[in-house]
C-alpha cells in the first residue's frame, strides 16, 4: 500500500484543563509536583473546583504529537477513543481541523470524554491529575488496519498501557506495522507508567519497538538505575533508534548504538513545560519520515519542545514549519 502518512499515532484522547499555580497549592492538595496521577470523576471535579482561571485545550499526548506534526507540514492520523459528548465532539474537531485523520466512532452510553487537570508552577512544571474515562475504552477493534499500513511511522503512547485492552491493541498495530514493513515508536510517556509496567514495557520494547521516546528520568525508571549512562548502555541493544530528553541539557540520540547529542533549543522563558516531549517526538518523527539526517532530526525535535514551553497549552501556538525555516532547518 502506498504512503498516505507520515505518523498514526494510538493514545489517549484527552481534553486539557490548564492553570497556573503555587508550590503551596500542590502541597495542599497532596499533589507530587510535575508527575500524573490518575483520578475519578470526583477527585477530577474537586480539582477543578479548587483551580485558578483555567484554559482548556484539546490535548492527550501522542494526540499533541499529532497536531505538532501538522504544523511542520506532516500528514498525520490519530486513533483514540471520545465520548458521544459536547468535549468528545470538541476533540474531534481539533483533529480535523489541523488536518489530522480521526475517524474512530465515539462511545455511547458509558464514561465521559476524559479530561486531565493541569496545574503549573511558576517554573513551568505541570503536574496533571487525569480521569481517563472514555479513552481506556479503546480496543484493538479501534485499530484502523488501513491506516497502520499507509503510515511510515506507527507511534504508541505509554500512557495507555494503563489499559489491559489497550495493550492488545498495541500489539496487533505492531503486528500489522512490521507486516507492512513500518516502522513502531514508542514513547514511556510518565515515570510513574514505567514503575507501574515496567516488566510489560521492557518486553514490548524489546520484541517489537524500533524507535524509543523517553526522558531521562523515565530511562531510569526502566532499568532502576540513578546513573544516566548506565541506563543508556541497557538500552542500546534493545532499539535500532532511541531519543532520550535531558532538560536543559538537550537530549541524547542513539543510532543503532552510535550516541549524538543534540543541544536544546534557546528558551527566552520557559512558561509551561506541558507539551514538550509530546512535541520533541513530533519534530524528531517529522524530520525522519522525510528522511533527514538523525542529528537534523534532533534539531528539529528541539525546536518544537522549545517553542511549545515557552506559552501555555500543549500544542504549537505558531507555525513550526515557517519557525524551521527561519532557522534553517
Amino acid at each position: 500500500m502506498s504512503e498516505l502518512y507520515d505518523v498514526a499515532a494510538i493514545g489517549n484522547a484527552i481534553v486539557d484543563v490548564i492553570a497556573p499555580c503555587t508550590d503551596d497549592f500542590l502541597a495542599q492538595n497532596s499533589l507530587t509536583k510535575g508527575a500524573m496521577m490518575l483520578v475519578d470523576p470526583d477527585q477530577s471535579a474537586a480539582i477543578y473546583s479548587r483551580m485558578a482561571q483555567a484554559v482548556e485545550a484539546s490535548g492527550g499526548s501522542a494526540a499533541n504529537t499529532i497536531a505538532g506534526l501538522a504544523s511542520f507540514g506532516g500528514r498525520g492520523a490519530f486513533m483514540g477513543k471520545v465520548a458521544d459528548d459536547q468535549l468528545g465532539r470538541v476533540f474531534a474537531h481539533d483533529m480535523r481541523a489541523i488536518g489530522a485523520r480521526f475517524e474512530n466512532a465515539p462511545l455511547s452510553g458509558g464514561p465521559a470524554t476524559a479530561v486531565s487537570m493541569i496545574n503549573v508552577t511558576p517554573d513551568g512544571q505541570r503536574t496533571m491529575c487525569t480521569y481517563l474515562g472514555a479513552s481506556v475504552e479503546f480496543t484493538d477493534d479501534d485499530v484502523d488496519q488501513a491506516v497502520v499500513e499507509a503510515s511510515k511511522i506507527v507511534y504508541l503512547e505509554g500512557y495507555l498501557f494503563d489499559a489491559e485492552a489497550a495493550r492488545r491493541a498495541f500489539a496487533k498495530a505492531a503486528a500489522l506495522a512490521h507486516g507492512s514493513g513500518r516502522m513502531i515508536a514508542l514513547t514511556l510517556s510518565d515515570s510513574f507508567v514505567v514503575e507501574r509496567h515496567r516488566a510489560a514495557l521492557l518486553g514490548f520494547i524489546k520484541g517489537q519497538v524500533d524507535l524509543l521516546f523517553a526522558n531521562e528520568a523515565e530511562l531510569k525508571a526502566l532499568f532502576e538505575t540513578d546513573r544516566f549512562d548506565d541506563a543508556l548502555h541497557q538500552l542500546r541493544p534493545h532499539v535500532k533508534i532511541a531519543a532520550v530528553t535531558r532538560s536543559e541539557k538537550g537530549s541524547v540520540v542513539i543510532d543503532h548504538g552510535q550516541r549524538l547529542t543534540i543541544d536544546p533549543a534557546p528558551v527566552e522563558k520557559v512558561v509551561d513545560t506541558t507539551g514538550a516531549g509530546d512535541q520533541y517526538a513530533a519534530g524528531f518523527m517529522f524530520g525522519l519520515s522525510r528522511n533527514r539526517p538523525l542529528h537534523q532530526c534532533g534539531k528539529l525535535a528541539s525546536l518544537a519542545a522549545a517553542e511549545v514551553i515557552s506559552h501555555y497549552g500543549p500544542r504549537p501556538a505558531v507555525s513550526l514549519a515557517e519557525l524551521a525555516a527561519s532557522k534553517g532547518y
